[in-house]
C-alpha cells in the first residue's frame, strides 16, 4: 500500500510535478509516422498534461508544438499546414517546426516582433515508423534516442498499434508486470483454446523473485512443472514507462508496451510485437491486425476504433471499448466460455486496469505475495524521484541509450538453477541474435 502523498507523486505527470519532471528527461514515442503526411491536417495531441499539435511540414519534417498560438491563444489545430510551417487562421502568424516565427502578416515590415516571438515546440526524431519527442530541459542538445530493440529491427519483423486507455499510466503499467493475473483473467471455463495450454495455467500460485536493474526492475515468476523442472517467466519494467512480456506459444514473439501519460487520467498505449531475426509470422500479423473470431488480441484491431472529432487529443486512437459501456462485458459469455466475460485479451486487461476510477486510491489496497513486482517497481520509482529531486541524479536510461537493450524471457530450468544466472545471457538483447533458447 502507498501513502496518499506517494500515490500523488507517482501518478501526477503535468508540468512541475515530480513524476512529470522525470518523464521529461526521456524521449517519448508519440505518433505513427504513416499517419502524419506532409502538409496534412495537424493532429491534436496531449502528452504529460500539455495540449499540443503534431504535424509534418512540406519538407517532411515532423513537428510538435503547443496548441495555443503565442499571439492570443487561438488553437493551432485549425492552422493551415503549408509552405514548411503552421499558419494560425486567426491572424496568419506562421511558425516552423522549431517554433520560430516565419511570418506575422498584420505587423509592420519594420517590426522586430518576429525575431522575439516563438511558439512552444519540442524536438522530434523519427525511426522505423515512429515519431519521438523530447520535452526535457535541454532541447538544444537532447540525448540520443533509446536503443530499444523493437524500434531497431527491420520493419517486416514488427507490428505496432496505438490506442487510448482511460486510466492513469501507472495502473496500466502495473497490470502488465503482474504475471499472477494472466492465466486467471485471460482463461476460459470450457477448456478450449490455446490459453488453456499455457504452462502458467497449470500452476496458479507462482513464486516471485524480483531484482533492481539499471534499466528498471526484472519481475520473475516461477511455476513448478515437475520435481526436476521449473518454468520461469521474467517480465521487465524499463524506465520510464516501458514493459516487456516474455514469449510463449509455438509462434513466439517478443512484445510489450509504452504506457505514455497523456495526462493524469488517460494513457496512450503503444504496443509492439516483434521477432528478433526474421519477418513476423504472417498468421500472427493477420491476427494482430484483425483480431480472432470477433475478439481482440493483445493489440487493438483495425475494427475496434471509434474515432472522435479532430478536436479530441489522439482522435484516431479511441476504441469502442470504454468504461462507459463496461468494455462490452457479456455475462452470458462469462457463464459459458470466458472466465472474465470481456471480449479479448487487451480488453480484459484494460477493464481491470482502468478499475473503478481513473486514479486508484492505493491507500485502500491489500497486497499479497504475488504483488512483489508491483511493490518493488513502486519503490524503484519512488527512489528514482527522490534521487532526482534531492541529489540531481538523472536516471541512467535517460542519457545512456544502450541501457534498454533488454528482453523478457520464458525458460524451463532445472529446479536447483539460479534464475538470475541462467536467464541473464538471454535477457540481453543483441540485434540479429535469435532467442538463444526454446521459449
Amino acid at each position: 500500500m502507498l501513502s496518499q502523498e506517494q500515490n500523488e507523486a507517482l501518478t501526477r505527470v503535468g508540468p512541475a510535478t515530480r513524476m512529470g519532471d522525470v518523464f521529461r528527461l526521456f524521449w517519448i514515442p508519440f505518433y505513427p509516422s504513416a499517419q502524419l503526411i506532409p502538409d496534412g491536417q495537424p493532429k491534436r495531441v496531449k502528452l504529460l498534461g500539455e495540449d499540443l499539435v503534431a504535424f509534418r511540414d512540406s519538407a517532411g519534417q515532423p513537428g510538435l508544438m503547443a496548441n495555443a498560438c503565442p499571439h492570443r491563444g487561438a488553437p493551432l489545430m485549425f492552422a493551415r499546414n503549408e509552405e514548411c510551417g503552421l499558419r494560425c487562421v486567426y491572424h496568419g502568424w506562421k511558425f516552423d517546426v522549431t517554433g520560430k516565427a516565419m511570418d506575422l502578416p498584420a505587423e509592420p515590415a519594420r517590426s522586430r516582433l518576429k525575431d522575439r516571438v516563438r511558439a512552444k515546440a519540442y524536438p522530434c526524431r523519427e525511426r522505423n515508423g515512429i515519431i519521438w519527442a523530447y520535452m526535457g530541459p535541454n532541447p538544444e542538445n537532447p540525448p540520443s534516442l533509446p536503443q530499444i530493440e523493437w524500434n531497431l529491427v527491420p520493419e517486416e519483423n514488427v507490428f505496432v498499434s496505438f490506442r487510448v486507455q482511460e486510466c492513469n499510466w501507472l495502473q496500466a503499467l502495473e497490470g502488465e508486470i503482474d504475471s499472477a493475473h494472466a492465466p486467471i483473467l485471460h482463461g476460459r471455463i470450457d477448456n478450449q483454446g490455446a490459453i488453456n495450454e499455457w504452462v502458467a495455467k497449470k500452476d496458479l500460485q507462482p513464486r516471485f523473485k524480483c531484482r533492481n536493474q539499471p534499466f528498471g526492475v526484472s519481475i520473475a515468476s516461477c511455476r513448478e512443472i515437475d520435481e526436476e523442472t521449473r518454468y520461469w517467466r521474467v517480465n521487465q519494467f524499463m524506465l520510464p514507462f516501458w514493459t516487456l512480456v516474455p514469449p510463449q506459444s509455438k509462434f513466439p514473439e517478443l512484445s510489450g508496451h509504452a504506457w505514455i501519460p497523456m495526462d493524469d487520467e488517460n494513457t496512450l498505449c503503444l504496443m509492439f510485437s516483434y521477432t528478433p531475426t526474421a519477418p513476423l509470422y504472417p498468421r500472427t500479423r493477420t491476427l494482430l491486425e484483425e483480431g480472432h473470431n470477433g475478439r481482440e488480441t493483445g493489440h487493438a484491431s483495425r475494427d475496434c476504433y471509434a474515432p472522435k472529432p479532430p478536436t479530441t487529443p489522439y482522435a484516431d486512437f479511441w476504441t469502442k471499448f470504454t468504461p462507459d459501456n463496461g468494455y462490452q462485458f457479456d455475462y452470458a459469455s462469462q457463464r459459458n466460455t470466458w472466465f472474465s466475460g470481456l471480449p479479448g485479451l487487451w480488453v480484459q486487461d484494460a477493464g481491470c486496469q482502468s478499475g473503478v476510477m481513473p486514479i486508484y486510491d492505493r491507500t485502500q489496497e491489500n497486497l499479497g505475495t504475488s504483488d512483489a513486482g508491483i511493490v518493488m517497481t513502486r519503490r524503484y520509482l519512488l527512489n528514482m524521484l527522490a534521487n532526482y529531486r534531492d541529489r540531481g541524479v538523472c536516471p541512467p536510461g535517460a542519457d545512456q541509450p544502450e541501457t534498454y537493450m533488454v528482453r523478457a524471457v520464458s525458460m524451463h530450468l532445472p529446479a536447483d538453477a539460479a534464475w538470475t544466472e541462467a536467464c541473464a545471457p538471454f535477457m540481453r538483447a543483441k540485434l540479429g541474435a535469435d532467442f538463444g533458447y526454446t521459449p
